[in-house]
């Protein structure tokens, strides 16, 4: 019997690829609400009851609305808004992210799915910080730039009818919204200096995080920290900086949900550069939730998925 799954938003970006990803699979079937009724709270009540599992594909307010719609129901929920991404009663749909954590997606009535920005910063900051090689309170700096889809309708228009520039840095107020969800779930207790960017082009996305490194340490334990951290991992893996190579372009990996981490030494070696590259329609937002849907479904992870 199929599992019955409702994306409540799925008339944007997220929602589309999502239903895009789980259309062709016979072990799933969307509950749908008819596009008149997608704001009505008993439609959407019925559609909660209806599903097994339901995927909320909205803003904050309107998630946390949703979560309060649907709990009489029971319903398990997957949330790609931020609204619950620090909350310690949901558990963090980043099953890479350490010992448990994918036990914890399994077994959850609840989960949040990281940012497209956190998922790249997390991943790189984490094992790190866990392992000793990054101090909690160290002074963190970090670099980004996405597709323009990251960024919703509003931003998407945008850049489609012309009116935005080629490139843009924004976040200068030092108040980003991934920022609470990355210091809580790398570890870091200083709160980091977050520098994100848009380009002009879909998909893709490039975190980079430069350091520089304590005498007695080098990019080679950087690295193999961060190889042990992922060993066996389907979708994040640690890449040698010959296979990004001088140019590293942030599309690289769109239509995956793999996200490739590398660590790149300076020529005195006391000094790197850690890259994550992903896809942030991918492994970023969409493909994240799928792969979250799949381990709380006891399915296959990669279902639906292009690894």
């Amino acid at each position: 019997m199929a599992w019955k799954v409702f994306i409540d938003g799925e008339a944007g970006t997220t929602g589309l690829q999502i239903r895009e990803r789980l259309t062709a699979r016979d072990d799933i079937t969307l509950v749908q609400v008819p596009h008149a009724q997608r704001k009505d709270a008993g439609a959407r009540a019925e559609a909660f009851a209806a599903a097994d599992i339901a995927i909320l594909c909205l803003p904050d307010d309107a998630a946390r609305e949703a979560v309060e719609i649907a709990r009489p129901h029971g319903t398990r929920i997957i949330d790609a808004s931020t609204a619950h991404r620090v909350n310690p009663d949901w558990a963090f749909g980043f099953a890479e992210l350490g010992a448990g954590q994918r036990d914890r997606i399994a077994q959850a009535q609840y989960v949040t799915n990281p940012g497209c920005y956190s998922t790249g910063s997390i991943a790189l900051l984490a094992p790190l910080v866990s392992a000793g090689l990054l101090a909690a309170d160290a002074p963190v700096t970090i670099n980004a730039v996405s597709g323009y889809t990251g960024g919703g309708k509003a931003l998407i228009a945008e850049f489609e009818d012309g009116s935005a520039p080629d490139h843009f840095v924004y976040g200068l107020e030092h108040k980003h919204k991934h920022i609470p969800e990355i210091m809580r779930s790398s570890g870091l207790t200083r709160t980091p200096v977050f520098v994100p960017s848009v380009g002009k082009y879909a998909q893709g996305m490039i975190v980079q995080i430069p350091m520089h490194l304590p005498a007695g340490q080098s990019a080679a334990d950087l690295e193999q920290c961060l190889k042990a951290h992922y060993a066996g991992q389907r979708f994040v893996q640690v890449v040698a900086p010959e296979q990004v190579g001088p140019r590293a372009d942030p599309q690289r990996l769109n239509g995956t949900n793999r996200m490739e981490l590398t660590v790149f030494p300076s020529a005195g070696g006391d000094r790197v550069v850690l890259l994550a590259t992903l896809d942030n329609l991918g492994k970023g937002a969409s493909g994240a939730a799928v792969q979250n849907l799949n381990i709380m479904l006891g399915a296959d992870e990669g279902a639906g998925l292009t690894g």
